[in-house]
């Protein structure tokens, strides 16, 4: 059969600037270059080789919930609330509380907080 590895999640974004810079203030993503192409699409490194891309597409409607979501887990979830808060960045649990952590039945801490465009973002300690 196949074998894979994830490479980069790819969103479009109504203004590339700003989404850059969000994801570079609260998540500590550094900007690569774009290899693939002179758009002007921006890559961000995640970890390692795996990457964010932002497409800017001002025209575009972005619809979005929370069960369409990318997650990023760490071993300082209580660093990255505090670091949410210090930058009055609203989050929730997955059932919509306000500043809510949730411990999934696999005991799992999770929060969920969203970007400019609306992109849900997970951030849970499962490492």
């Amino acid at each position: 059969m196949f074998s894979f590895l994830f490479n980069h999640i790819a969103i479009s974004v109504k203004n590339v600037d700003k989404s850059v810079a969000f994801y570079q203030e609260v998540l500590g993503l550094k900007e690569i270059k774009n290899t693939a192409s002179n758009s002007k699409t921006r890559w961000l490194l995640l970890a390692e080789d795996k990457q964010l891309h932002l497409i800017p597409r001002a025209e575009f409607a972005i619809k979005t919930n929370k069960a369409v979501h990318f997650a990023l887990a760490t071993n300082n979830i209580h660093a990255v609330v505090k670091h949410l808060n210090d930058l009055q960045i609203e989050y929730s649990d997955w059932k919509g509380t306000q500043e809510k952590n949730y411990i999934r039945k696999d005991g799992i801490l999770q929060i969920y907080f969203q970007d400019p465009d609306g992109y849900w973002i997970e951030i849970n300690n499962d490492i």
